[in-house]
């Protein structure tokens, strides 16, 4: 058994982050709870490299000359991009804080750790569309067909809500208040089954409302969805790969109206369109925020600040050594560190 009170401590600390507290308190989004799993194997790897062993495995492991080694060596031993190593250093320090909050002699952790400059990166504005181009889709669609009026007033409330493809299938007749309301507006279900209200203007209401009429008829089914899918019928969502299918159909004739349609559009770079233009046009970032359903505002500025590639590809998975369940091995007599702290066998 080792006998080390800091490696017993620090390693039923790692258990304790992934299994109870990030799941409960931080998120339950399963990249983002993955995203803290691969940055502390990462960093056990590194100290491994190191020749750190669980008889080795203190505190000082994770003071700032070290961590400041270990982004070097993600960079030029494991050739991750400057976008990756910040997301790994920002998974980090989320660790080193829950650890701060729990022992206060291990608080100066964090505090260096917050000391450390991101790595210099190219920052682009997320991939959305530009008022022309969302314009010239919207002309596009043929609404002398029940499809085509189905997918204009889907791209109308796209753009005008700024919900997430899905928020925007999951809307029931019983979500849309629009008739006799002085302030019509919709009910969108969000992430976590969060419920949060957009208002509607004027030109957003009419063209629902008509749509409703025409395809739902005068006594519309409070539990219809509002854009069924035809194979299913009125208590089938449509899908998003339908939607996508469509819209990239209306883009090869759009594009060829206005150049800014890019051919391989899909739903969600109406929400990027909407937000940018919100920004554009004077928004205060904290409005945008809870109408886009951000649980916190750095999510949104980092949305609109970097492109969904980026942020995908700083997320996204590295080797298979992370996907077993973490166990609880702080007292086996395991001679690797990563296996010492549960996170590889």
């Amino acid at each position: 058994m080792v006998k080390n009170n800091d490696a017993v401590m620090i390693s039923r600390y790692i258990y304790e982050f992934l299994h109870d507290y990030a799941p409960k308190f931080l998120t339950d989004s399963k990249h983002t709870l993955k995203s803290y799993r691969d940055a502390l194997s990462l960093y056990l790897a590194f100290l491994e490299s190191e020749g750190i062993t669980p008889s080795d495995f203190t505190r000082g492991c994770f003071e700032r000359p070290k961590i400041e080694k270990w982004i070097y060596w993600l960079k030029e031993f494991r050739n991750c991009s400057s976008n990756t190593c910040n997301v790994r250093l920002a998974s980090l320090r989320v660790f080193l804080e829950f650890i701060g909050s729990r022992d206060i002699s291990l608080i100066y952790l964090s505090q260096e750790a917050k000391l450390i400059k991101k790595q210099k990166s190219i920052k682009r504005k997320a991939n959305g569309l530009t008022r022309d181009a969302v314009t010239t889709m919207l002309a596009t669609a043929d609404t002398s067909t029940v499809t085509g009026k189905r997918d204009l007033v889907f791209m109308i409330l796209l753009y005008a809500t700024a919900a997430r493809i899905s928020e925007i299938l999951s809307i029931k007749i019983k979500h849309v208040y629009v008739s006799g309301k002085k302030d019509p507006y919709l009910t969108i279900i969000g992430k976590s089954k969060k419920t949060r209200t957009l208002q509607l203007l004027p030109k957003a209401v009419a063209h629902i409302q008509k749509y409703i009429s025409e395809v739902h008829g005068v006594s519309p089914d409070p539990e219809a969805y509002l854009f069924y899918s035809r194979v299913g019928g009125l208590y089938t969502k449509l899908t998003p790969v339908a939607i996508n299918k469509r819209l990239k159909a209306y883009a090869a004739i759009a594009h060829e109206k206005c150049p800014d349609v890019p051919l391989n559009i899909h739903a969600h770079q109406f929400r990027h369109a909407k937000a940018s233009h919100w920004l554009e046009d004077g928004i205060n970032i904290v409005q945008i925020s809870f109408l886009l359903g951000h649980a916190n505002l750095q999510t949104t500025m980092v949305y609109l600040d970097i492109s969904t590639e980026a942020k995908a590809k700083a997320l996204g998975t590295l080797e298979s050594e992370n996907e077993r369940k973490v166990d609880k091995n702080w007292k086996s007599q395991s001679q690797t560190l990563s296996s010492f702290c549960g996170l590889k066998k």
